[in-house]
This record gives structure tokens, sequence and C-alpha cells, in this order.
């Protein structure tokens, strides 16, 4: 396919939308690269990097190999989505640490609006989809109440296991990376390496990123081609269950010292904004509440008009 440098560009920029989609949980990379049409060649060109791949560097040189793999859209792709969660990270940090609440109550906004796009979606309701559905929610539930892991001492090793778990989602549209590593208890912790430039834990998810995307994309795009109805409704599920998780209004339970000997919470549980201990700011919580969620309508409509 012949691509001069402009449409490169406009690559590019849709990978700045599809990173800043990464880091912010509730909205999918795979989302944003289902609306802008590029889903298709993504999944085709990552699907591509494999043994074959290996046999035509060896056989036909590193240009066939590149061609192969249409590595000249995945840099321009890859290049937006790092630029843009280099940029986003520092002030998604500084809000996390001076505005929760209303960066919880954006976030909330997101994916609830999530939820509807992708529930939409589910053709076909039977028992068995109810079941898949009621468990989805159980587990995104109970993923929220168990306590997040204790970094205070970072294991690489469970850090490289999120990047791969949080890679799918560049894959498939629905539930988004970041999301899932809040979700795991990680998410503060990689914002926060990214602005410190720690090269260590940035390296450790990066490591989980490739091995996921490369181990996870053929099996992903086999899922969604057979059982596309049954995924879609499992990960409303379990986005519904995790609402918990983005609540605006929390209460620590208890704490942990980080490796800086700072006291961080460990265990919140969700409360009323009329009984939070602060200032609720429940107007403007509301207003980036709705915010989020026009958000997503607006892409839903971006989406429509595409197909």
């Amino acid at each position: 396919m012949g691509r001069n440098l402009k449409d490169y560009i406009v690559i590019g920029l849709k990978g700045m939308a599809m990173g800043a989609a990464d880091v912010v949980p509730g909205v999918s990379g795979g989302t944003i690269a289902f609306i802008s049409g590029i889903y298709e060649e993504l999944l085709e060109s990552i699907s591509n990097v494999n043994f074959k791949l290996l046999k035509t560097l060896k056989s036909e040189g590193i240009k066939a190999a590149w061609k192969q793999v249409n590595g000249s859209f995945l840099l321009a792709l890859f290049v937006g989505v790092f630029i843009s969660i280099i940029s986003l990270a520092k002030t998604i940090k500084w809000l996390l640490e001076n505005e929760p609440v209303l960066l919880w109550s954006f976030f909330f906004g997101l994916v609830l609006a999530s939820i509807i796009y992708i529930g939409k979606q589910v053709e076909r309701w039977s028992a068995k989809i109810i079941f898949l559905f009621i468990l989805g929610i159980l587990f995104g539930y109970l993923i929220t109440v168990i306590p997040s892991t204790n970094v205070g001492e970072i294991n690489y090793f469970f850090l490289i296991f999120a990047g791969a778990i949080a890679s799918c989602a560049m894959i498939l549209p629905g539930i988004s990376g970041s999301y899932i590593l809040l979700l795991i208890g990680v998410y503060p912790i990689v914002m926060t390496a990214i602005t410190h430039k720690d090269y260590k834990i940035i390296g450790a998810i990066g490591l989980g990123v490739i091995v996921g995307l490369l181990s996870f994309s053929k099996l992903l795009k086999w899922l969604f081609t057979n059982y596309k109805n049954e995924m879609l409704i499992v990960l409303t599920g379990i986005m519904l269950g995790s609402l918990n998780k983005v609540w605006p209004w929390k209460e620590t339970v208890s704490t942990y010292l980080d490796s800086h000997g700072v006291t961080k919470p460990l265990l919140e549980q969700s409360v009323s904004p009329f009984s939070f201990e602060g200032d609720p700011k429940l107007m403007m919580a509301v207003v980036l509440s709705v915010v989020g969620f026009g958000l997503i309508l607006l892409m839903e409509k971006l989406a429509v008009k595409k197909e």
C-alpha cells in the first residue's frame, strides 16, 4: 500500500489518540483504533510478527521483513503512542495527587459510557450470556475490593505480567490497558515511573507489553472472531462490577509505606460525597463526569459515521 509522508503523519496522530486513551482509565486504545479506521490493519500487522518473519529476514533481508510486518505503519503508530503517553503522564500524576476527586469523576463518566457502548454491541441474549454477564460483574467487583499490590517492594515479574495483560487493550476494543493497571494496583506506579524516568519499571512494563502483544494478538483475534458476543458481555460485566474502583469519593481503610518512606493508601472504600472528609467538589465532579460520558458518546457517533 503506497503511502506518503502526510499519510504517516496522520497515522502518528491516530497513534497519539490511542496513547492518550491508553493513559486514561476507561477508554481503550483498541476502541480509538476501531473508530479511526486502522483496527484491522493493526491486528494484521501485529499478527505478522512471528517465526515466518524470521525466515523472511534470513532468506530475503531486512527490507522484505519490514514490508511483511508493515513496519512503517507500526513505527508511525507507536511513535505517536509513545509521544502521547510521555506528555500526558506528568499531568495525570499531578491530578492524581492534587485533584483526585475531579480526576476520578472524569474517569467515572468515561467508564460508565464505555459500559453502555460495549453492552450495546452484544447482539444475542441467552441464559449463557446472562450467566457470563453476572460472572463478569462478580469478578469485576472482586478485583476492586482486594488490596492493591504493596508497591513498597516492587516485583518486576508482576510488572511484566501487568504489562502483558494491559497490552491486550491495544488489540481489543473495550476495556482499557490503564484501567487494567488500575484494577491490579499499579497504575499510579507506572505514571510516577514515566514522570521520573524510572527505566527499570518502564522497561518491565514495556517488556510485558511486547510479550503480551506478540503472545495474545492471534488468540484475541481468534476469540473476537469466533466468540465476539461472549467477549463483549464479559467485558461489559467486568467494567460494571469494577465501577467501584473509579468512584470519586473514597476513605482510606489501610496504608503502606512506599519505597521513599511516604505513607500511601493500600485499601480504600467508596463513600457518599455527603459523608466524604474534605471538599467533595460535587458540582464540578458532576460536570466532569458528564464531560467524560459525552466524550464516549461523541466517539460512538464518529464510529457510526465511519461505518
